[in-house]
């Protein structure tokens, strides 16, 4: 028997039925073989999965790194059934115990499609928990970042009647104050200039293919916050080999959440191709790209493609990751071949993202911005 079929024969038997193939496992297939363990060893369940939150967000993590899509659903679907899941979910008590966190966000919005429709009500409790906890910590940043951007860079000096800025104007002409008549002459005059509904159109792109789920956690809650700025329109698009249009769910994160399908593989270009017809202002636009750039589609294509966007005027940033964990594992080559094309490619955080808008709104050189915050770009 050839060493890959012992392999294989390893991998299905488990540890302790298998001492008799005589075969070492590397360390991918190690990890491989505990995340089957956990599930389907005799005893796993107490050695991998016990009824914890965390645990369990962690093995879902692993299993979307290891597995390919329609196998991490058997297996999701099995944990229900095998390791009965749903107790996780359903138990007060442990809804009560769960601590706000983007991984077991993550987590539950994979299990979505395979949830009954209780255990699905429950996993909505959590997640708008956790949603609540992330807005309250980043809502007023954004909002702050990105007005601030762009209201500066409306203001007039040649206002109208009806656009003039009483308080900025007064404070601008106070050393023009006049005793005799107690009345302020209005040399400068400051004001908000004619503008259209919005000032800036935003279109966040952002791959769900499972090693991207907390940055698609993220991304979903800056898309619903930058959609009720009236000074920003607002789309949100995700992708995996298809294309989805969250805008319509944008009033609520939790329901921009449930509407992504984490897993799958990847298709750039295709996304992209739907974003360009969403684009009717270019030089008004700017394009986030959330990925890491493992691009499974036409990557001549898309190449071609993101050098076109670019030359019409639309300002495109590439994101390899918007989370805390620091610098992702992503396409090098691919990152350096957009950054050729004048879309710079870096990771963020999400305490850095409000920053990185408001660059990008107020049209500042985004290479520079992010050499200016110690980040990396691509090469």
């Amino acid at each position: 028997m050839s060493e890959e079929r012992l392999r294989r024969w390893r991998l299905v038997l488990g540890s302790e039925e298998a001492d008799g193939t005589g075969v070492a496992l590397d360390d991918a297939d190690l990890a491989v073989d505990r995340a089957l363990g956990a599930l389907y060893d005799p005893g796993g369940r107490k050695a991998g999965l016990g009824a914890s939150a965390p645990s369990v967000a962690r093995w879902l993590g692993d299993i979307r790194d290891l597995f390919p899509a329609p196998v991490v659903r058997v297996l999701q679907r099995d944990a229900l059934s095998r390791l009965d899941l749903r107790k996780l979910l359903v138990e007060p008590e442990l809804l009560e115990a769960v601590v706000p966190d983007v991984h077991l966000v993550a987590a539950l919005v994979s299990l979505a499609g395979v949830m009954p429709a209780r255990a699905r009500e429950a996993a909505r409790r959590v997640v708008r928990r956790v949603t609540e906890a992330l807005v309250a910590r980043l809502e007023q940043p954004m909002r702050q970042a990105v007005t601030g951007s762009l209201l500066r860079g409306a203001r007039t000096r040649r206002p109208r009647a009806g656009d003039l800025d009483w308080e900025r104007t007064i404070r601008a002409n106070l050393k023009h104050y006049q005793p005799p008549w107690k009345t302020v002459l209005p040399v400068v005059r400051i004001g908000h200039g004619r503008r259209r509904n919005a000032l800036r159109d935003v279109i966040l792109c952002v791959d769900q293919s499972g090693s991207m789920a907390p940055s698609v956690v993220y991304a979903g809650i800056f898309a619903a916050v930058l959609a009720a700025l009236p000074a920003v329109s607002t789309r949100l698009v995700a992708f995996d080999v298809n294309v989805v249009d969250l805008t319509a769910a944008l009033a609520d994160p939790v329901d921009v959440l449930f509407g992504v399908q984490l897993g799958g593989g990847t298709d750039i270009n295709r996304a992209l191709a739907y974003c360009q017809t969403l684009v009717t202002r270019p030089r008004e636009t700017v394009l986030v790209l959330i990925s890491d750039l493992f691009e499974g589609g036409d990557r001549e294509n898309l190449l071609r493609r993101v050098a076109a966007i670019a030359r019409s005027g639309v300002r495109m940033i590439a994101l390899l990751a918007l989370s805390d964990e620091g610098a992702p594992a992503y396409d090098h080559e691919l990152a350096a071949e957009l950054a050729a094309r004048d879309v710079p490619a870096f990771a963020v955080t999400p305490d850095l993202f409000p920053e990185l808008m408001s660059a990008a709104l107020a049209g500042r050189d985004i290479s520079d911005w992010a050499a200016g915050q110690g980040i990396v770009t691509a090469r």
